[in-house]
């Protein structure tokens, strides 16, 4: 079988990404960043989605992106924006944005795929409902299919990166029927911002309120567990 690394955060959206590469027919390594984020219940929940939808390896990285700060994810200081409204959401670059998170987690999965010999890379970005994370867009992923062709042993042999962003123009309620097709269990997922040891989300988050429109635009119960 083809080998794909598969970045898996734990929230709905890399789960369904890990099950379409699967369906794809690759052999896929499941790889999660612990990189200093205030809450690692999502990791738990990537260890979960890894092993139900058959992931053949699963890698946590450590990366202590806290140290720089600069996001509300790894930075007490700095509050989750709540209760935003859709037409906020997306307008501007939120305090949510880790610096270079993506660019970080991408880099670290174009070095596994070196050395397992893959030359397929699957990550969740999308560009349609989301928080307005320049590392989301079309442009970052074919920027960084270049680097990865330039930046390494392999790419300059003529390997030939691919990174695969099949969700890069889907909205939530997309994906949430892509999951469903797929036998993905969102009930497994976490996508909240601020959510507690045991996986329970705020509800209030921007992450947290897009999850719960895509369910309802998709007409499907949303499995999310809320904290009281």
């Amino acid at each position: 079988m083809k080998k794909a690394v598969v970045l898996v955060s734990g929230g709905m959206d890399s789960a369904v990404v890990l099950a379409l590469a699967r369906e794809q027919g690759y052999a896929t390594h499941a790889l999660s960043v612990r990189y200093g984020q205030r809450h690692t219940s999502e990791l738990d929940a990537a260890a979960r989605v890894a092993r139900a939808l058959g992931a053949v390896a699963h890698k946590t990285v450590a990366v202590d992106l806290a140290s720089i700060g600069g996001s509300a994810l790894t930075d007490a200081g700095i509050a989750v924006p709540e209760d935003r409204d859709g037409h906020e959401i997306g307008t501007a670059i939120p305090v949510t944005y880790v610096p270079a998170r993506n660019t970080i987690m991408l880099s670290l999965a174009l070095g596994w795929a070196e050395v397992l010999g893959s030359a397929d890379l699957f990550c969740g970005v999308n560009a349609v409902d989301y928080s307005g994370y320049p590392d989301c867009r079309p442009e970052f992923i074919e920027a960084f299919r270049q680097l990865a062709n330039v930046a390494t042993k392999a790419g300059v042999e003529g390997v030939g990166f691919r990174v695969h962003a099949p969700l890069l123009r889907l909205s939530k309620a997309d994906i949430v029927r892509e999951g469903l097709r797929l036998g993905v269990d969102f009930a497994q997922t976490v996508s909240c911002y601020q959510a507690d040891a045991d996986g329970r989300a705020c509800g209030h988050c921007d992450a947290c309120r897009l999850r719960a429109q895509g369910f309802a635009a998709a007409g499907v119960a949303d499995p999310t567990r809320y904290r009281p």
